[in-house]
């Protein structure tokens, strides 16, 4: 093969290199590129993040909690409830909503403001994240945090003092609904929320990476607490039985002792802590 013609097939190597790598980028990109020119001061603020964050939960909340007031006289939806014959009341409800608000003027709020004050705008890159980067960041992230949380988690029900003075209040519900998600103290609130935070410094991802991690980490937050066993819920969606979800969270607030891992099962089946949850908490609701 002559010179010129080496060159050539490198050249042209390397055009597909480039062109495959801006293919898979320009799947983000012209989303990237509108929320850039058209929000940009927006995304920059250091409000954006909790903003995200505090919205999504209420959306969340709001959705599963009109499901518990709806689910006593809806049969199609009562039928998903991992405890059909406990239907959610009014004061569990406010009970529930009142810590949440309450946490989040105390300690949310002002740690907001004190970061819209102190802490400058974050610089936005211009190009999106890649696909592959974006679901391998939020993988990587709720690796670190799955595990982090359940050393957190095992180590608060085994203190004795841990537990009582920090974490014994999310387990007044024995049954929990959406709204026993927040329903904590506020150590608790803080040092799980500055994990779900600083996982994806750590991991240095792109900042959309970054609020689709906290966006999916508040929803299977949720989901675990939401007391319902839908067919799209991911420890059905997940094969292997390698997810928890709520079937199993529900467990854990029943036998305090099991299931303290948040996403995945091998913590707790390496820890000797995994258990299945039994046939009439988990199934009678589907059965009519």
């Amino acid at each position: 093969m002559s010179t010129g013609r080496l060159l050539r097939t490198l050249s042209c190597m390397d055009e597909d290199n480039v062109t495959g790598g801006r293919s898979q980028g320009l799947v983000l990109q012209p989303a990237w590129d509108y929320l850039h020119q058209n929000h940009h001061d927006l995304l920059r603020s250091p409000l954006f993040p909790v903003v995200l964050s505090v919205t999504t939960y209420f959306l969340l909340v709001g959705l599963y909690t009109t499901l518990d007031l709806l689910a006593p006289t809806w049969p199609c939806i009562n039928r998903y409830r991992l405890h059909p014959d406990r239907p959610v009341t009014w004061p569990n409800i406010w009970t529930t909503l009142g810590v949440t608000i309450y946490n989040h003027l105390l300690y949310i709020f002002p740690a907001a403001v004190g970061q819209w004050l102190w802490r400058p705008p974050v610089p936005l890159p211009r190009e999106a994240p890649t696909l592959c980067s974006f679901f391998l960041g939020i993988l990587g992230c709720m690796v670190v945090f799955d595990f982090q949380y359940y050393l957190w988690h095992l180590l608060h029900h085994r203190v004795p003092w841990l537990y009582r003075t920090f974490h014994a209040v999310h387990h007044q519900y024995n049954q929990p609904f959406s709204l026993v998600t927040q329903y904590m103290s506020g150590w608790e609130l803080f040092s799980v929320g500055f994990w779900a935070t600083i996982d994806p410094i750590l991991l240095q991802c792109h900042c959309v990476t970054t609020w689709g991690f906290m966006v999916f980490n508040i929803y299977i937050s949720t989901e675990d607490h939401c007391g319902y066993d839908f067919p799209w819920a991911m420890h059905n969606l997940v094969p292997f039985g390698l997810w928890g979800g709520a079937p199993k969270h529900d467990a854990h607030h029943r036998r305090p002792s099991t299931n303290f891992a948040p996403f995945f099962c091998h913590w707790d089946w390496l820890g000797g802590t995994d258990t299945v949850p039994t046939e009439p908490d988990e199934m009678k609701g589907r059965k009519n």
